[in-house]
């Protein structure tokens, strides 16, 4: 029989590679009370701990892994956990979000988180287990992808693995970790344990029940949740049966989708790679993180081998922003990134910049719009940091401020943009200036509003300063708590004031009476199911509050890296060239909305948190 552990644990494993030791950290009640878990706490744990300046592939940088206290509860739509760190493509700080067994069984083995730090002598593993962690050589690991790697641990049913792949081992800069067939992606985690010769973490699962405090009030706040995600449109329509690759005809019909490295903003067969002609050519069928209701993860049918159908970010940059518009071709480059353990993102960005600069002759490669194979082999020499793939490796920043073309290569603070083409989506270039990881569309997803639903005028910059400060809050807490971003569609726009609302009135109350139509937006399923599990009273209010510290707390800990209103900006292309496909040629007017956001979040005129600010949320300064 299983033991169980009532709300949360509290425990954080604290292990060091250098010197074999582990020790376990109790999260205080206070921290618990401000940061919720996941991000957040993960967060607060490397700030008092970890001075500025640390070199980001130096023992001294930690690893946090964080699960949140929606993990192993059943809550809908909680099988996700979180990884923060420094970026070795950034300098600065980086947090993922991940749906992979391996939170649950970390969760499962009794702890809420783990800190890894220092450096192993050799490649190696570590095993966690309830009572023990143990330090493995695994030399006969390197050099084997990440499917390979996840094979070769024997996991028993229980058990959750985070891995790396070749790019990892190499250092690549934007080189990802991964868990079952789901992927820490952004800003080079894998690099970070790489950097630690950690080829893969283990926990050993199964160990503990997790029950809420309140078990009535749980099983009513989610049998209303998983009720909203079942009657939302995006939610149990779109994503469930298309996956995000949905998007692919929103933003091709909005001119938002980035095509010949974000030069168009549309292209006539893009509706050839669209999450609809996936189901159809590939015998679609569900492949998602557990617990799911939305089920958007999807696998099909290639050439007779069943393989995980690519996000639409993958497709869209390993797609028509390299000008390839064949299922089969879009698919074979992200498997290869998938098991070499490459963020695809910073890939597909990165090779169309090269690509462009290629035809530019700033430099000669086989990579050519439109032409599979040179991209392909391009994704495996950077894995194995071969030849020009070694200064590839280093991402696109990096090697345009080498070899020029800096007004093309696609970034915000060295994190390769994601696939919204924000000058038809303006709300969404204030997001990717601001946000503290770089080019992220997670941070504030205004594309949704300005472009896929529609209830806000994408090419105006009135109340994107307000509604891009709402989302960081949000979502910093959804992904702090920690559960599944996509649910924000349900639970935005199901509850009544919304849902009874005209889409035309509820936009019309957004664009010009934000803080109105906003205040009256009904989140509380994300706060009352923290209560429920906890115990810990959590008010709407304050689950924006602790939002609003962890977001602040993070970019607090961005400007002690040096990162100022000079780097909360977008590429020039953005700024001063219009899309093909605009005929009124549209740029972001970023300065203008810039100005009014750092106003909101009570930031200076150089984009850092004042002193009032931080004391007021009860961040102690460094």
């Amino acid at each position: 029989m299983k033991k169980e552990i009532i709300g949360t644990s509290n425990k954080v494993l604290e292990i060091n590679l250098t010197t074999k030791e582990y020790k376990i950290y109790n999260v205080e009640s206070r921290d618990r009370a401000l940061y919720l878990g996941g991000k957040g706490l993960g967060l607060k744990l490397l700030y008092d701990r970890m001075p500025p300046k640390v070199k980001p592939l130096g023992e001294e940088n930690i690893l946090a892994i964080m699960t949140g206290v929606y993990m192993g509860t059943g809550a809908t739509n909680s099988a996700r956990f979180a990884a923060v760190t420094k970026s070795p493509l950034t300098g600065i700080m980086l947090s993922s979000s991940c749906g992979g067994p391996f939170g649950m069984a970390l969760k499962t083995a009794g702890f809420d988180g783990i800190l890894v730090s220092g450096k192993a002598q050799k490649l190696s593993k570590i095993v966690i287990s309830e009572n023990n962690v143990e330090f493995i050589e695994v030399e006969e690991l390197a050099g084997i992808n990440t499917e390979q790697v996840q094979e070769k641990l024997e996991l028993g049913k229980k058990d959750g693995a985070l891995v790396i792949g070749v790019a990892g081992e190499n250092l690549v800069k934007f080189a990802n970790a991964v868990s079952g067939h789901r992927y820490l992606g952004r800003g080079g985690i894998g690099a970070v344990m790489g950097s630690k010769n950690l080829k893969a973490i283990v926990a050993k699962g199964g160990v503990y029940k997790i029950v809420p405090v309140n078990k009535d009030k749980f099983d009513r706040v989610k049998k209303l949740s998983t009720s909203y995600v079942k009657q939302n449109e995006v939610t149990s329509k779109n994503y469930r049966n298309y996956g995000t690759n949905s998007h692919i005809t929103q933003c091709n019909n909005a001119n938002i989708l980035p095509v010949k490295n974000f030069t168009s903003g549309s292209h006539p067969k893009a509706l050839e790679v669209s999450g609809e002609m996936f189901s159809v050519k590939h015998n679609q069928k569900h492949s998602v993180c557990k617990p799911c209701t939305i089920l958007c993860g999807h696998k099909g049918t290639f050439n007779g081998v069943e393989k995980k159908i690519p996000e639409y970010e993958s497709t869209a940059l390993l797609g028509p922003n390299l000008e390839i518009f064949d299922t089969n071709q879009i698919t074979e480059l992200n498997e290869t990134c998938n098991l070499l353990g490459l963020d695809t993102i910073s890939t597909g960005t990165t090779l169309s910049y090269i690509a462009e600069a290629t035809e530019k002759k700033l430099f000669k490669t086989d990579c050519k719009f439109g032409e599979q194979q040179g991209f392909l082999q391009m994704i495996k020499d950077i894995a194995q940091r071969k030849d020009f793939g070694n200064e590839v490796a280093e991402g696109v920043k990096s090697l345009s401020e080498k070899y020029g073309g800096e007004d093309y290569a696609i970034h915000v603070k060295g994190l390769e943009m994601s696939a919204y083409d924000p000058r038809g989506a303006w709300g969404q270039g204030l997001s990717f200036a601001v946000a503290n990881r770089g080019a992220c569309h997670l941070s504030a997803p205004l594309f949704s509003l300005e472009a896929t639903l529609g209830y806000l005028k994408a090419d105006t910059t009135m109340a994107k300063a307000y509604i891009t400060d709402y989302f960081e809050k949000l979502f910093a807490a959804i992904n702090s708590l920690h559960g599944c971003q996509f649910t924000s569609f349900a639970y935005m726009l199901e509850p009544i004031i919304a849902k009874y609302s005209p889409k035309q009135v509820l936009g019309k109350a957004m664009q010009y009476t934000p803080a109105i139509a906003l205040a009256l937006m009904d989140v509380s399923i994300y706060n009352k199911t923290f209560s429920a599990i906890t115990g810990l009273n959590l008010s709407q209010a304050q689950m924006f509050k602790a939002g609003e510290r962890i977001h602040a707390l993070e970019r607090y800990m961005n400007t002690l890296e040096g990162i100022t209103r000079k780097d909360d900006t977008l590429p020039k292309r953005m700024l001063e060239e219009g899309l093909i496909t605009d005929n009124k040629k549209k740029t972001v007017p970023l300065e203008k909305m810039l100005a009014s956001y750092y106003k909101i979040k009570g930031f200076d005129n150089d984009g850092i948190p004042t002193q009032e600010l931080l004391t007021k949320l009860k961040i102690d300064v460094k």
